[in-house]
């Protein structure tokens, strides 16, 4: 976005062609002699919501303003500096924790009333009012969740991992990580799953945490009148990142209990960028959150919480099954991944073309995004009231330490529609909370309590379900719908195969789930964790790591994962950590867009105004030229950003003359530090009278002087890798010989977008 030259507006973009005008109002030739424009997309889809994108500056400036800030730091600022980072930490922690319990108890106490009303009017046959208290229940709920992200935040649609792994890789949009999506998010996500939907919280609660990360990083909200001025501390893009980094972490510890599998979640799938201080830091926040929620569910032990008893906060305890597996059970395990593998790769086709379909619905408007969630909202109650009257009743087993069947809100034995001394098992799973059908799954007490057909039934329909209902405008997550398609799938695997394996169904059906996360989400490492510290059971250890590889190793050669399509599919420009192969046949002049338009060291106050107004560039190229330098020398690079702060200062001269010691003694670091998007000062809030046009300014002291640079030869492969491993937002591309203008060009981030590059040349070969 940076290189190009062009406008942002409504509907799409004004391209524009002009060069640098220079200090006697001529038209001058850019340096640059390729006036290629970069018609990359500057738009992409967040959440449910159409909004222009702009990268993010994780590169380290280095000016002089900035320097002298640095050295004027005393050992304890640093101290407090490296205290807050830590405080943060705990702060993150514990407040993602809090809303990880609160959604939790919230969905239990809310679903759990709509059960117990459901279970209460089918006791005296009241069948039909049974199923319009059920499904008026499920309306309610998902149109309110419906009516909040479509109108309030529609970036909180969806899982919002794809967009938090965006962000850490460098793409900023508006109301991303905002307080309103916060909101939206966490009332919505306890709205959708208590209605029904096969959904999950768990993709939304990474969002969360990294919503609550990014609120405490910047100090709070001026808007919303929350702010926190001891937390102003991180007004740059590097440092929020490592928050929102441990932000994202704790999202995952928070939703599966799983601290490690969080941390190893964060380096696997989320964050482009890592170091060892990081890896500190973001354990000790998800520490904190295991903590606070293990505290916090020995206090609902007691009774306090409501419907909320020590479920919600999914624990699938299988540690009373102990694997003894032979050369048959390994067979079955490889024939579970590969199957696995095979049907994830097919969920996440389906997946895409579902959403691609919504995305033209959503597009239309808020009210049309709310009647698709009430649609899906009637049809999820149907299939879940209606399937299991289609099902014959299964006589309850003897000898059982449970009650059998059950009268209640949770329980494996629903009596639904059945005789005394009979239950549904269809029922028992399907209209039922998500977390406690997993935990009917995952149980191996009684290998018999489902058949066959009850487990095929319930495979295609949470299959089927968790495909339609991802892309909706509520928060909705895809781990429990995997999960649960999963544990069906590998529970009627081991149903078939009970008389020749030594593994029960339960063990089965946590391979199952295995198997269908590594098809979809190609993790294997975080998954393998999570997995483990939700069953608490490490002797499975083998099997998950056999599985989760062969169903990965399967599923990639069909499609990338989900949350890859789901990046792609948005629009949103992600620097993969590996260069194509067809990059290699081209090298960095190829690419790099213009005009250019450059600054002099000192330049004119109105070319500065007019180059602002005509491009939409983020970073400037500034050279020093006689008199104060014998020849064009490249002195770096000032942000768009900067130069209005300076504008907006009006510290101009009538002469062209250095005055950057009297720049340093009247402005700080501070300000010039990163506001949230879309909130710092604006170019329409400068007052630029006539007569400062012909003034001048010194751009030296906001100058970066040290920018990374690639001469123009250097493999475009080369410098792509360069450009994602270093975080960069601009490089400099430098001719190879001397006597040029001591600048070709900027990379961006668009530049190394494959449309802009096979738009340029479109007879390369890609496979080569």
């Amino acid at each position: 976005m940076e290189a190009n030259v062009d406008i942002e507006c409504e509907g799409g973009k004004i391209e524009r062609n002009e060069s640098a005008i220079d200090e006697r109002g001529m038209i001058r030739q850019p340096l640059l002699s390729k006036n290629r424009i970069n018609t990359s997309s500057q738009i992409a889809i967040v959440g449910s919501n159409v909004c222009p994108i702009e990268s993010l500056d994780y590169e380290i400036i280095e000016n002089d303003l900035f320097k002298q800030d640095w050295r004027s730091r005393k050992k304890v600022q640093i101290l407090q500096y490296v205290t807050l980072k830590w405080t943060l930490a705990l702060l993150i922690g514990l407040s993602t924790g809090l809303v990880g319990f609160f959604n939790n108890l919230a969905v239990e106490n809310i679903a759990g009333f709509k059960f117990l009303l459901t279970s209460q009017l089918m006791l005296q046959q009241k069948f039909y009012q049974a199923f319009l208290a059920f499904a008026g229940i499920n309306l309610v709920l998902a149109t309110c969740a419906g009516v909040l992200c479509a109108y309030i935040a529609p970036a909180a649609a969806g899982s919002g991992i794809p967009e938090v792994k965006a962000y850490l890789n460098g793409i900023d949009a508006h109301s991303i990580l905002a307080p309103s999506t916060l909101f939206v998010k966490i009332f919505g996500s306890i709205l959708g799953v208590a209605a029904g939907f096969v959904v999950g919280k768990e993709g939304p609660m990474v969002h969360t945490g990294a919503c609550i990360a990014n609120l405490l990083g910047q100090g709070g909200s001026r808007k919303y009148h929350l702010t926190w001025k001891w937390l102003r501390y991180f007004k740059n893009d590097r440092d929020r990142r490592d928050l929102i980094t441990c932000g994202a972490a704790a999202g995952v510890a928070a939703a599966f209990r799983a601290p490690v599998g969080g941390v190893l979640f964060a380096l696997e799938e989320v964050a482009s960028w890592w170091r060892s201080a990081l890896l500190w830091r973001t354990f000790f926040t998800t520490a904190v959150v295991a903590v606070v929620l293990k505290s916090l569910i020995e206090f609902c032990r007691s009774g306090k919480c409501g419907l909320f008893g020590e479920g919600g906060l999914i624990m699938f305890d299988i540690n009373s099954s102990k694997p003894d597996y032979n050369m048959v059970d390994l067979l079955a395990v490889t024939l579970i991944g590969v199957v696995g593998g095979i049907l994830g790769s097919l969920y996440n086709y389906l997946v895409d073309k579902v959403l691609r379909t919504y995305s033209m619905i959503n597009e239309k408007g808020p009210t049309f995004r709310v009647i698709l969630v009430v649609i899906i909202s009637l049809l999820t109650s149907c299939c879940a009231y209606g399937i299991p009257w289609f099902t014959n009743c299964v006589p309850c087993p003897i000898d059982l330490e449970v009650e059998c069947p059950t009268v209640g809100r949770s329980g494996s034995y629903k009596f639904f529609q059945c005789p005394p001394g009979h239950y549904n098992d269809l029922a028992s799973l399907i209209l039922n909370t998500n977390d406690d059908a997993i935990r009917s799954l995952l149980s191996s007490t009684n290998g018999d309590e489902f058949r066959i057909t009850t487990l095929l039934v319930f495979f295609i329909s949470m299959y089927s379900l968790g495909i339609i209902t991802y892309g909706i405008a509520i928060p909705s997550g895809l781990f429990i719908p995997v999960i649960l398609a999963g544990a069906s799938y590998g529970r009627l695997v081991g149903s078939l195969l009970v008389s020749f394996s030594n593994l029960n169904v339960g063990l089965f059906a946590l391979l199952g789930s295995a198997s269908f996360l590594g098809g979809t989400m190609r993790m294997t490492v975080s998954l393998c964790v999570i997995l483990l510290e939700l069953t608490n059971n490490l002797l499975m250890l083998p099997l998950m790591m056999l599985v989760l590889l062969i169903s990965k190793s399967v599923a990639d050669n069909f499609n990338k994962g989900v949350y890859d399509q789901i990046v792609k599919m948005k629009g949103l420009p992600f620097l993969e950590s590996h260069a194509e192969p067809y990059l290699r046949q081209l090298v960095a002049g190829d690419v790099v867009s213009g005009p250019l338009i450059s600054f002099s060291g000192v330049e004119k106050v109105g070319n500065i105004m007019h180059s602002l107004r005509l491009t939409s560039h983020n970073g400037f190229p500034v050279i020093d030229e006689p008199p104060f330098l014998e020849a064009p020398e490249l002195c770096g690079v000032v942000l768009r950003s900067h130069l209005i702060v300076l504008l907006k200062g009006k510290m101009f001269t009538k002469d062209r003359r250095l005055t950057g010691t009297e720049m340093l003694q009247r402005y700080r670091a501070s300000d010039f530090a990163k506001a949230g998007l879309g909130k710092g000062p604006k170019l329409e809030d400068l007052d630029i009278k006539p007569e400062d046009m012909d003034m001048y300014i010194d751009l030296h002291p906001i100058t970066n002087t040290s920018p990374y640079t690639v001469v123009e030869t250097m493999s475009l492969a080369k410098a792509a890798v360069a450009f994602r491993q270093l975080g960069l937002r601009h490089l400099c591309v430098v001719p190879k010989t001397p006597g040029k203008p001591p600048i070709v060009g900027i990379l961006t981030r668009h530049d190394f977008m494959p449309d802009h590059i096979l738009g340029l040349y479109p007879g390369i070969d890609q496979h080569k």
